[in-house]
């Protein structure tokens, strides 16, 4: 018993920076609570005490904000952080050493008694903040969930899941750079036809009829140069959970789409500042910008500038 409560305190010291001191992590963290709690009521009901078994895990739950069933099964080391409306089912198993974030709800999506309804975690899963896992599947050793992910089916030893519904990111070593490069140029030639309304060049004042032959290489490009860089950034780090952030604050470095959306709304933001500039220094020279000189083309601004 003694030993189970200073693994409980020691991983809590190693995985959250904010700990000071034994003393704080004792009184002060409702998630270690939690865990103690649970384990008196998963012993009552292991042996037939099912209402009091429940009782405790109530109030447990008042105490803490978390809700964990006195049935699940959870791991040694197990670290809730925060904690506060995490929930985990009548049939979830957590594994040693798994990290788990406030919000997060391990559920199930089937109503029948006496199945396997809620997930399991295996050793090692990072669950971020506000993720579902929900389903009666494995979440393989060492796998992260981004932050309000929402999963539903199982997810690899290893991999990332992240987006609603989630994707799977496998790492970076099952596959090699060049697939990667041809996975983003497919990408970009699906997502060009439906920002081709919104890109730069059509709101420069393109012909709408020129509309179809706008060049989406640059696209492709920066698709297939960011994909390079996450599987070479992937492989430099392979395994450090330092890449990997909870909160999603960072999830462009985890999710090749998501970067490379911001890196196309910030290129838009430039090219309207710049149209803008344009217009300023038109009107400036004492032309007309809007009625009949909208269907200037970029080559013609860029004359008037010169």
């Amino acid at each position: 018993m003694y030993k189970r409560i200073k693994e409980d305190i020691d991983c809590i010291l190693a995985r959250d920076p904010a700990a000071k001191s034994r003393l704080e992590i004792v009184t002060c963290y409702p998630g270690l609570h939690a865990i103690w709690v649970h384990r008196m009521a998963h012993r009552l009901w292991t042996r037939g005490w099912h209402w009091l078994g429940r009782f405790i895990s109530h109030l447990g739950r008042l105490l803490t904000g978390i809700e964990i069933h006195p049935g699940a099964k959870i791991g040694h080391r197990v670290f809730i952080d925060h904690g506060y409306g995490v929930v985990i089912g009548e049939t979830a198993e957590v594994g040693d050493d798994c990290t788990i974030y406030q919000g997060v709800t391990l559920g199930g999506t089937r109503l029948y008694k006496g199945q396997k309804r809620h997930p399991t975690l295996g050793q090692g899963v990072v669950v971020g903040a506000g993720a579902q896992v929900l389903g009666g599947f494995t979440v393989g050793a060492a796998a992260r969930i981004g932050s309000n992910a929402v999963v539903v089916k199982p997810v690899p030893a290893g991999a990332t899941a992240v987006g609603n519904p989630a994707r799977i990111i496998l790492p970076a070593h099952d596959s090699p750079q060049t697939e990667q490069a041809r996975q983003a140029s497919g990408m970009a030639s699906e997502m060009a036809p439906s920002m081709s309304s919104t890109s730069p060049t059509a709101e420069q004042g393109c012909d709408p009829c020129d509309q179809d032959k706008l060049d989406t290489k640059p696209l492709q490009d920066i698709l297939a140069a960011q994909h390079i860089r996450q599987t070479s950034a992937s492989q430099d780090g392979a395994g450090s959970n330092e890449e990997f952030n909870a909160y999603a604050v960072n999830a462009s470095d985890t999710d090749p789409l998501v970067r490379v959306l911001h890196e196309l709304i910030d290129h838009t933001a430039k090219q309207d500042a710049r149209i803008a500039q344009l217009c300023r220094t038109i009107e400036s020279m004492g032309k007309k910008v809007n009625g009949a000189d909208d269907n200037l083309d970029v080559e013609r601004l860029n004359k008037l500038v010169d």
